[in-house]
């Protein structure tokens, strides 16, 4: 081999382990930003988890409200979608999950500050807010407002789909606080009640188990939020 042949040959080795540490730089960094957003979103978890058990004895809270007229219908395109059909047969519309999906092509519509829009866009006499990552007694408190309204309110929660942990669309349309029940249409196809504590384990989503890191990637990124709860007015 010639002196140039080896010079080149050298060269080409060098720049080959700067291209390899660039990339393991990149790795690093987005590992690094990755571990960020996920302690971030264990931080903010936490920080909605304060005490909340003086509400069974707050006057407030004492008198058990129902919303009645909430037909369960079972989803088939969109949890989210099926919660805002619920919502419109109750107050006698007629959106439905088809006609959502006939209109966007897609079920973008169907969560977070998308949802919150298109209930304000579908229901504009109501003022639709999202709470994100609300503190349980927050949680709490815009719950029995709502319902005390007169109004249903749509949540974001950790439900299950037979054995399979899932992340879901809700209506809450009862809450008897004294007596630990909430009652919530849901859109699997049925009617069911939960105690508090059952309810902020699942809108925590601390009850999904072994939720995978996709799931985890998109709380990280704020594609689906923790403790997420919807008041109208």
């Amino acid at each position: 081999m010639s002196y140039t042949d080896n010079k080149v040959k050298v060269a080409v080795v060098e720049n080959v382990k700067k291209i390899f540490k660039i990339i393991g730089c990149i790795l690093c960094g987005v590992i690094c930003i990755v571990l960020i957003l996920l302690l971030t979103v264990a931080i903010r978890t936490k920080l909605t988890q304060n005490d909340y058990s003086s509400v069974y004895t707050n006057p407030k809270y004492e008198k058990a409200i129902m919303i009645d007229g909430i037909e369960v219908i079972e989803q088939h395109i969109s949890c989210g979608y099926a919660v805002i059909e619920m919502f419109s047969a109750w107050n006698g519309d007629d959106v439905t999950e088809d006609s959502l999906y006939k209109k966007y092509g897609t079920i973008v519509k169907s969560t977070g500050k998308k949802f919150c829009e298109e209930m304000n866009k579908q229901f504009p006499k109501y003022n639709t807010k999202i709470h994100k990552y609300v503190k349980n007694t927050e949680f709490i408190d815009i719950m029995y407002d709502t319902l005390a309204a007169g109004k249903p309110v749509p949540f974001e929660w950790a439900a299950l789909y037979g054995d399979e942990w899932t992340l879901h669309y809700s209506l809450i349309i009862g809450a008897d606080i004294p007596n630990n029940k909430i009652t919530i249409a849901n859109p699997y196809g049925y009617y069911e009640e939960l105690t508090l504590e059952e309810l902020l384990n699942r809108t925590s989503f601390q009850a999904y188990e072994n939720m995978p890191l996709f799931m985890k990637m998109g709380f990280a990124i704020g594609m689906f939020e923790k403790n997420t709860i919807f008041s109208i007015r």
